[in-house]
């Protein structure tokens, strides 16, 4: 387990400590992150106007949408990901089996260039006896 991390950061303006046993660039990120986030929602004169409590239950919104979007993505995904693995194992097992069939494919052509080359042999033998005849 890495060792704990606590970084000075700044939030909206004041300096918070973050502490966690990610990296210090992490907890930056996820500072920024939010940072940005209020950022975008500071654009928006209505949220402006609105009082320091609702202004915080609207950012949290806003994040937990944007986590539950990004959530719904991976799950997508992962749905995607494990359609292709099925679709990959499918022609894979399709695969060997054309192999398995080119194979006994080739066996019997050579068989057969066996039999060929045998009843070419018969017809040579008749056709010498026919003309010693």
């Amino acid at each position: 387990m890495s060792s704990k991390t606590d970084i000075q950061v700044v939030i909206g303006g004041k300096v918070y400590t973050m502490s966690g046993y990610e990296s210090e660039e992490y907890l930056q990120k996820i500072a920024l992150y939010i940072n940005n986030k209020m950022s975008e929602l500071n654009e928006m004169p209505n949220y402006r106007r609105l009082n320091s409590d609702m202004q915080k239950i609207v950012l949290e919104l806003n994040m937990a949408d944007d986590f539950y979007k990004a959530k719904n993505q991976i799950d997508l995904m992962e749905q995607d990901i494990e359609e292709k693995d099925k679709i990959e194992y499918d022609l894979k097992h399709e695969l060997i089996s054309s192999q398995i069939r080119l194979e006994e494919a080739n066996k019997e052509i050579e068989s057969l260039k066996s039999e060929i080359n045998e009843l070419q042999k018969q017809i040579v033998k008749l056709e010498t006896r026919a003309y010693h005849k």
